[in-house]
C-alpha cells in the first residue's frame, strides 16, 4: 500500500512522540504469564503483571477453562442479548454476586468496556458525575461519553468533592472512584466518600479492580475490607487481574443490573466472552474466595518490598500490591528499566499520558508467586540505580 494522507499524519506524530520519549512498542512473551517470563530470548522476573495471586497459570483454572472449551466450543458467535449467552455466563453471575454479597452482577468483556458501559447507562447530559483527579482512564473516558457534565476534584480530596456536589445542580449526581489508583497504588477516602455522598444524595460508584483478589477477608476488595459493600451503589471488579482470566463485572441492586443490561453499549454491542473463559473466571473465584494461602504469600511479599524500599530511601506504605518509584521525566524512566532489565527484572517504564508530566515511574507489581529471592532481587537492582 503507497502512502496515504492518514501516513503522513502517522509519522508526524509518531516523530513528536519519539522526540519527547513517549513512543510505545509491543513486546511478546514468549512464556505463560507468571514470576518468571521469557521476553527476547531472556528469562526475566516479572515485576510489571497485575496477575496478583498468580492465578493465570493455574493448573485448576486452565482444567476448567479445557472443560468449557470441550463442552461450549471457542467463540460465543453474538452479544449475549442475541445468542451469546450461556448457562456458564450465568453460573459465573451468580458466583460473582454471591462472593461479592451483592444483589446482582453483570459480566464485561473487560474493566473498561464495564466501566464505560455502566456510566453511559446511570447518567446522561441532565446530570453530573465527579471523578477522582487520578482515576482510571476508563472512568475518565465513561464520563465524557456519558455526556453528564464532568467534575474532577483533586485526588482523595473530600472536602472539595462535598463543595462541588452542593454547588452542581443536576437531576442525578454520580460519584466515581478507583478504590485501589493504578499508578500510585493508594487508597480511595471511601468511607468519607459514603458519607458526603449519603448527605448529598448522590450515587456512588468504585472500581475495584486493583482491590479484587487482595483487600478483603475474603478478597472481595476494599469495600469488603471496611465493612462498606452495601453502602455503596455500584461496585465493578475484574477477571482479569487478581483472577488470572479476562473480563470485569459490576455488581449492584438488580434494577441496577437490569438497567446496565438495556442501556450499556459495550455489553449490548460487542459478542459476549467465550463460555471457556467464564468457566475459567468461576473456578477462579472460587480459589480467591477459599485459598487464605494465596493472599497471605501476597502480603508477605508486600511487606518486605515496602520495608526494603523505605530502607533505600523511598515512601512506601504496604497499601496494595503496586509501588511506584518515581523518576521524573520519561527518558530516566526507559533508562532506569533498561538498567533493570540487565539485571534480570522486567519492570515497565510509564509516561504520560498514563501518569501526570514530570511523574513517570518503575511501577513495580507484587504477586503471591513471587519467591523472597525476586523481591530482593528487586531491592538490589534499585539499590544499584542510586535514584
Amino acid at each position: 500500500m503507497g502512502a496515504t494522507v492518514a501516513t503522513g499524519w502517522a509519522l508526524a506524530d509518531m516523530d513528536s512522540l519519539s522526540s519527547r520519549g513517549l513512543k510505545r512498542f509491543l513486546e511478546p512473551l514468549d512464556s505463560p504469564q507468571g514470576p518468571l517470563v521469557r521476553v527476547g530470548g531472556e528469562t526475566l522476573v516479572n515485576f510489571s503483571s497485575n496477575d496478583y495471586l498468580g492465578l493465570a497459570a493455574s493448573p485448576s483454572v486452565r482444567a476448567a477453562a479445557i472443560a468449557a472449551l470441550e463442552s461450549h466450543g471457542v467463540g460465543s458467535g453474538a452479544s449475549r442479548l442475541v445468542v451469546g449467552d450461556t448457562t456458564v455466563h450465568q453460573r459465573l453471575e451468580a458466583r460473582l454476586a454471591a462472593f461479592e454479597r451483592a444483589e446482582a452482577a453483570l459480566l464485561f468483556n473487560s474493566g473498561y468496556a464495564a466501566n464505560v458501559g455502566t456510566l453511559q447507562a446511570l447518567v446522561g447530559p441532565e446530570d453530573a458525575v465527579f471523578s477522582d483527579a487520578l482515576n482510571h482512564a476508563s472512568l475518565i473516558d465513561g464520563c465524557r461519553l456519558s455526556r453528564a457534565r464532568t467534575v474532577v476534584y483533586p485526588h482523595a480530596d473530600v472536602e472539595a468533592l462535598d463543595r462541588a456536589l452542593a454547588s452542581t445542580p443536576a437531576r442525578r449526581r454520580l460519584v466515581v472512584t478507583d478504590t485501589v489508583f493504578s499508578m500510585d497504588g493508594d487508597h480511595a477516602p471511601l468511607r468519607e466518600l459514603v458519607g458526603v455522598c449519603r448527605a448529598h444524595g448522590a450515587a456512588l460508584l468504585v472500581d475495584e479492580a486493583h482491590a479484587t483478589g487482595v483487600l478483603g477477608s475474603r478478597g472481595a476488595g476494599l469495600c469488603e475490607e471496611l465493612g462498606l459493600s452495601d453502602a455503596v451503589d455500584v461496585r465493578m471488579g475484574t477477571l482479569s487481574k487478581a483472577f488470572g482470566v479476562l473480563g470485569a463485572y459490576i455488581c449492584a441492586s438488580r434494577p441496577v443490573v437490569e438497567l446496565v443490561l438495556n442501556r450499556a453499549r459495550p455489553l449490548v454491542f460487542s459478542t459476549a466472552l467465550p463460555a471457556a473463559l467464564c468457566a475459567a473466571a468461576g473456578a477462579a473465584v472460587d480459589i480467591v474466595e477459599h485459598d487464605d494461602a494465596l493472599r497471605a504469600r501476597l502480603w508477605r511479599n508486600i511487606r518486605r518490598f515496602s520495608q526494603g524500599l523505605r530502607s533505600l530511601g523511598f515512601a512506601a506504605e504496604p497499601r496494595s500490591a503496586i509501588f511506584p518509584v518515581i523518576v521524573g521525566e520519561p527518558g530516566l524512566a526507559v533508562s532506569a528499566a533498561r538498567a533493570l532489565r540487565s539485571k534480570g527484572l522486567l519492570v515497565k517504564a510509564i509516561r504520560p499520558p498514563t501518569v501526570p508530566e514530570g511523574t513517570s515511574r518503575l511501577r513495580f507489581c507484587l504477586s503471591a508467586a513471587h519467591t523472597e529471592g525476586h523481591v530482593d532481587l528487586a531491592l538490589e537492582g534499585l539499590r544499584s540505580l542510586r535514584l
